[in-house]
């Protein structure tokens, strides 16, 4: 049995990505590198939806939502039926199956309520929950907090690895050994790495044959870059007896603001999250539901124009990381990089520490992914380039500056 101290351990957020600026303001004119800063440090815990502003006419159509009044702001649990079944159809052609907007789907307060919501109605004490590492920082914490077994499924995301990608030999044996749950992401976060459809194809084959619920995430399924492919889960002719998709506006369409999520899939499973939504946030935000008639909707050309901009930053990094002699995988979407570090005098949260006080970056821990990753950080690219570029740059002068 857990005690609640521990439980509450469990789901520490002080180095959690996002909290590093708010809780250590940096003084630039501390800044150690001899060199002057132009602007502010710069924050690669999260986006930057300065650099990057939501879908056009988002405000717009928020107000129209307000101006509704009660009709929108006390939705049913689930979310406006209207919207539900807008998404449903925009959300079908997308992933490859047709989904029932009654029974099939629920809008949460971010994907971040969704996940919550999935693994609390699946998980309890005891139960066998295989994971990735690395992965989402979250899937760790709330399995632990539900008092849930976690297995780890190690992900070989380095370009230069033999095998590249998940350890399906090592899944299957998690499943006979008597996983009940496996929770993942793909575009992988914190790696961007995305699965093949071979693979995703082999998981819904093993989940079907040993009774295994699946609950992927996959956030960043829209920002592909070039020649990359994405193969749905759930278009898969062998479906898992439950699965649960997660989906949201919040990165990609630079939305994480409003808060919204969703999640589809097994009928029963949506039941649970919407009793479990009734009792800890009645509903996602009802005036914020309004948002996602934009989602799917955007201008022509606009989704285009977000993932060349961002494949154009990211191959930039990748040149001065490597450049340096830093192992970095390529990511075949999303806006992560997770580069290696070399073996330096500090250990690695005395370094993040050093990169936000004396260069003005942050990033965070790769620890916070996988308790293996010692030697690893991860910043989020969805930045100003010329600015992105420069902090790279300086995090690279760290490297050299502690290296052993």
């Amino acid at each position: 049995m857990i005690l609640l101290d521990e439980k509450f351990k469990a789901i520490d957020a002080e180095n959690a990505p996002g909290q590093e600026m708010r809780q250590n303001e940096i003084n630039l004119d501390s800044i150690m590198l001899g060199e002057k800063l132009d602007g502010v440090a710069v924050d690669f815990s999260h986006g930057d939806i300065d650099a990057f502003t939501p879908i056009p006419e988002t405000a717009k159509v928020w107000m129209e939502s307000y101006s509704k009044g009660s009709s929108q702001a006390y939705t049913e649990y689930r979310g406006l039926s209207e919207i539900r079944s807008k998404l449903s159809e925009n959300l079908a052609e997308f992933t490859g199956r047709i989904i029932d907007a009654n029974r099939e789907l629920i809008i949460t307060p971010g994907t971040q309520g969704a996940l919550f919501l999935a693994l609390a109605a699946t998980v309890t004490e005891g139960v066998k929950v295989a994971i990735v590492e690395p992965d989402y920082f979250a899937n760790r914490k709330l399995i632990k907090f539900l008092g849930g077994d976690m297995v780890a499924i190690p992900l070989n995301y380095l370009e230069e690895e033999t095998l590249n990608g998940l350890d399906l030999k090592i899944l299957e044996e998690s499943f006979k050994g008597g996983v009940k749950v496996f929770v993942f992401s793909t575009p992988n976060n914190p790696t961007g790495h995305v699965y093949s459809k071979a693979t995703v194809l082999k998981i819904a084959t093993l989940a079907k044959m040993y009774g295994v619920t699946l609950i992927v995430d996959q956030l960043y399924s829209r920002m592909l870059y070039s020649g990359e492919s994405f193969f749905h889960l759930r278009s898969a002719d062998v479906q898992p007896d439950n699965l649960i998709t997660i989906m949201g506006p919040s990165k990609t369409e630079s939305l994480s603001g409003f808060r919204l999520g969703v999640a589809v899939g097994t009928p029963e499973i949506i039941d649970r999250m919407e009793r479990l939504q009734a009792i800890v946030s009645l509903r996602a935000a009802g005036y914020n539901q309004g948002v996602l008639r934009k989602w799917f909707n955007e201008p022509d050309g606009w989704l285009d124009n977000r993932i060349c901009e961002h494949e154009a930053i990211r191959d930039d990094l990748l040149y001065i990381f490597r450049s340096a002699g830093l192992k970095v995988a390529r990511p075949q979407a999303g806006s992560y990089l997770f580069p290696q570090l070399p073996q330096l005098k500090v250990d690695l949260t005395t370094f993040v520490r050093l990169l936000r006080h004396q260069a003005g970056v942050i990033v965070t821990s790769g620890t916070e992914f996988a308790p293996l990753c010692t030697n690893s950080i991860r910043l989020n690219f969805s930045q100003k380039h010329h600015v992105a570029t420069e902090a790279v740059k300086r995090i690279v002068k760290m490297v050299e500056i502690y290296r052993l």
